[in-house]
């Protein structure tokens, strides 16, 4: 049988294939949260293993994805997993373009979904604020210092409306300017160390939110 290459596998549906395999099979965790996003969440498993390691916490973080990716693998990796809670960090990549141009309300219909086969499948939804970025340095000119903060108004709004937890980690990670903090990031889109000790609190705050 001839491998699947990446441009074939445009989700990266496989990734976590045989991972998720051996997940499957432990039942008995009632309480399993799956944080879905893209390098931002990859990034924390590999800055903080033990927040993942010591708990019912699974990541399923792509790096470089956008919203349409992670909706597309999203029963393979959520649902399948028999989450109880996903915890969904989403938008910038879709923002900077990194599949192709995309509207903030077509973002949001992703997420939308994301949240509805969750709720269908008995799953809590967690919807994340996407991370203040001031400009992309793989990209530039693309405004998400004007864009995320809309984008994070739409998600909010949403939430609430929808009965979700909205995870706000923006307003604990801008420098006022609509970036990050410096001392929270080295490129001005990825947390570091210190930036996912601010974002973990947050987390755990809104798991226990979303379990109660």
């Amino acid at each position: 049988m001839a491998q699947i290459s990446n441009a074939q596998d445009w989700a990266n549906i496989n990734r976590f294939k045989d991972d998720n395999k051996k997940i499957s099979l432990l039942t008995e965790n009632k309480d399993r949260v799956v944080f879905m996003g893209n390098s931002i969440t990859e990034g924390w498993l590999q800055y903080s293993p033990d927040f993942f390691s010591q708990k019912a916490y699974v990541n399923r973080g792509i790096g470089g994805q956008t919203t349409p990716q992670m909706l597309l693998r999203f029963r393979a990796d959520v649902i399948d997993l028999k989450a109880k809670v996903v915890v969904i960090l989403a938008g910038t990549n879709d923002i900077a373009g990194n599949t192709g141009p995309m509207t903030l309300e077509e973002i949001m219909n992703n997420i939308k979904s994301m949240s509805e086969l969750a709720k269908i499948n008995g799953i809590k939804v967690i919807l994340s604020s996407v991370l203040p970025a001031f400009d992309y340095n793989w990209k530039p000119g693309m405004n998400p210092n004007i864009k995320i903060p809309e984008l994070n108004k739409l998600i909010q709004e949403y939430a609430e409306k929808n009965d979700h937890v909205y995870l706000d980690y923006f307003n604990a990670l801008t420098d006022g300017n609509n970036g990050m903090k410096s001392v929270h990031s080295a490129d001005g889109v990825h947390p570091n160390k210190a930036g996912y000790t601010v974002m973990e609190p947050l987390a755990e705050k809104a798991i226990a939110l979303a379990l109660k």
